[in-house]
C-alpha cells in the first residue's frame, strides 16, 4: 500500500471486534437524494475494515422494508445519520432519528453521530447532539469532518497529529477542487490531467477529486481521457455510484451508446434510480433511437426520464428531458404541460454560471415556442460555459429534434443554431 495512504488509515479508529448478536459496524441511515455523498462514505468505511450496511446491498426488492431496516439496525454496533434538508421533509427519516436517540439512551454501549450535510437546522430534540458539519464538503466525506465522525463513532478524542494530516487534506482537496474548475471554465485540459497524476492523499483517499476531473474532461469533449481517469478510480472505489455514471455519460458522448447502456444497465438492474443514474441511462436509449430511428428506444427514454422525475418532481433535468421525448413522440400537450411544471422549479430567467439549468430553462421556452427567448437563454448558458464544447453540441443535437418537431422555420431554426454554436 502507497505510504501515504497507510499512514492516513493509521490515523482512522479502527473498527472494535463485533459481539455475537452484532453484524453491522455502522448503520448508515440516509434519504435516497443524498445517496451520492453516503455512497462515497460507504466506500471509505469499507475501505477502514468497517462491516457496513447500507439498505441497497443488503436488501432483496422482496423484503418487508420497515421490518428488515429495524431488525439490521438491531444488530448494528453504531450508527451515521445522514442529516439535510431533504432529510427533513422526510417523515420516515425523523421516525428513524427518534429510533436512533432511543436506542442509545438504552446504554447498552450503541453510539450514533449525526452528519449535517446542508445548514438544514437540527430539530428540537437534536439540537444539542454533536454533529460533524460537512456543509462545506457537498462532494463527499474527507479529512477533519472524516476523522471526526469516525472517532465520534469510538467516543474517542482525535490525537492532535491526526487533527493536522486531516486539515492538510482538507486544504488540499479545496484548493485542488478550486483549480480543477478555474481549468475547466478556461478550457485547460492540460492542468486537469496534470492534477490528475497527483500523487497526494486528497486525490487518494476519496473518489471526489477524480470525479470532479472527470467531469470535467467529459464536458470540455475529451472522453477518452475522462473514461481513463475513471477506470482508476472505479478500480480504487469500486462501489462508489458517481465513477460509474460519469463512465456511462463518457461512453455515451463518445458514441458508445452501446457499452454505456451495459454500464449503466448494471445500476439500474442494481435499483439504482435515483434521478441523475435514470437520466444518464435514459440518455443511451436516446442515443440508440437516434441511430436506428426505432421508436420503441424513443419510448423507452421517456418512460425512465418521466419515472425519475415524477419520484423527484423537483430534478429540473429529467423533468425537461421527459418534456422534450413527449413532443418527439407526438405529444404536444404532455410536453407543454412538463415543461410548465418545469418552469415552475427553475423560473424562466438565466442561472448565473450554471450551463445546464440555464440550458433547461432555454428549453422550456423552445418547447412552448417562444423561440426568441429561448435563443437568448442558449446564448446565456453557452457565455456560462465558453470551453465546454461537449456541452454545447449535446445541447443543439437535442435542440435540433424539437425545432423540427415544432415546426419551426429556417430563420428559427438558424437562431436557435447560431445561439448554441458561436465561437
Amino acid at each position: 500500500m502507497d505510504p501515504l495512504l497507510q499512514k492516513w488509515l493509521e490515523f482512522a479508529p479502527k473498527p472494535r471486534t463485533l459481539a455475537p448478536s452484532e453484524r453491522w459496524h455502522v448503520f448508515l441511515s440516509y434519504r435516497s437524494v443524498n445517496r451520492r455523498w453516503v455512497l462515497q462514505l460507504y466506500d471509505v468505511l469499507r475501505q477502514l475494515g468497517y462491516s457496513v450496511f447500507l439498505d441497497q446491498y443488503v436488501l432483496s426488492a422482496a423484503a418487508p422494508l420497515a421490518l428488515t431496516l429495524s431488525e439490521e439496525l438491531d444488530h448494528s454496533a453504531s450508527a451515521i445519520m445522514m442529516w439535510s434538508t431533504e432529510f427533513d421533509d422526510s417523515s420516515w427519516c425523523l421516525k428513524e432519528f427518534n429510533t436512533l436517540e432511543s436506542k442509545e439512551n438504552q446504554a447498552n454501549g450503541f453510539r450514533y453521530v449525526i452528519a449535517k450535510l446542508d445548514a438544514a437546522p437540527l430539530p428540537g430534540l437534536a439540537s444539542g447532539k454533536i454533529y460533524v458539519d460537512f456543509a462545506q464538503q457537498r462532494e463527499g466525506p474527507g479529512g477533519d469532518g472524516l476523522l471526526r465522525l469516525l472517532y465520534g463513532l469510538s467516543g474517542d478524542p482525535l490525537p492532535p497529529a491526526a487533527i493536522a494530516l486531516a486539515e492538510q487534506i482538507d486544504e488540499a482537496t479545496q484548493d485542488d477542487l478550486l483549480t480543477l474548475r478555474a481549468a475547466r471554465a478556461a478550457g485547460d485540459t492540460a492542468t486537469i490531467l496534470r492534477l490528475c497524476s497527483s500523487d497526494t492523499l486528497a486525490w487518494k483517499s476519496s473518489p471526489v477529486l477524480p470525479c470532479e476531473a472527470a467531469e470535467a474532461l467529459i464536458a470540455l469533449d475529451h472522453t477518452a481521457e475522462a473514461i481513463q481517469v475513471l477506470s482508476n478510480v472505479e478500480r480504487a472505489f469500486p462501489k462508489a455510484l458517481r465513477p460509474q455514471q460519469l463512465t456511462g455519460l463518457a461512453l455515451s458522448r463518445s458514441g458508445d451508446w452501446q457499452q454505456a447502456q451495459i454500464v449503466l444497465g448494471r445500476l439500474y438492474a442494481a435499483s439504482e434510480i435515483d434521478p441523475e443514474s435514470l437520466g444518464i441511462y435514459a440518455g443511451t436509449w436516446m442515443d440508440r433511437y437516434k441511430q436506428t430511428k426505432d421508436r420503441l428506444y424513443l419510448l423507452r427514454a421517456r418512460d425512465l426520464y418521466r419515472q425519475a422525475f415524477e419520484a423527484a418532481p423537483k430534478d429540473y433535468y429529467t423533468g425537461i428531458n421527459a418534456a422534450a421525448k413527449s413532443l418527439l413522440l407526438g405529444e404536444r400537450e404532455t410536453a407543454q404541460q412538463l415543461a410548465a411544471r418545469v418552469e415552475r422549479v427553475t423560473g424562466s430567467a438565466a442561472v448565473s454560471n450554471d450551463y445546464w439549468r440555464t440550458a433547461a430553462v432555454a428549453e422550456t421556452q423552445l418547447l412552448q415556442g417562444n423561440y426568441e427567448q429561448a435563443a437568448a437563454l442558449y446564448q446565456a448558458a453557452v457565455s456560462s460555459a465558453p470551453s465546454e464544447t461537449g456541452s454545447h453540441r449535446s445541447t443543439w443535437e437535442d435542440a435540433a429534434l424539437l425545432l423540427s418537431c415544432l415546426g419551426a422555420t429556417p430563420q428559427q431554426t438558424t437562431l436557435i443554431h447560431d445561439a448554441l454554436t458561436a465561437s
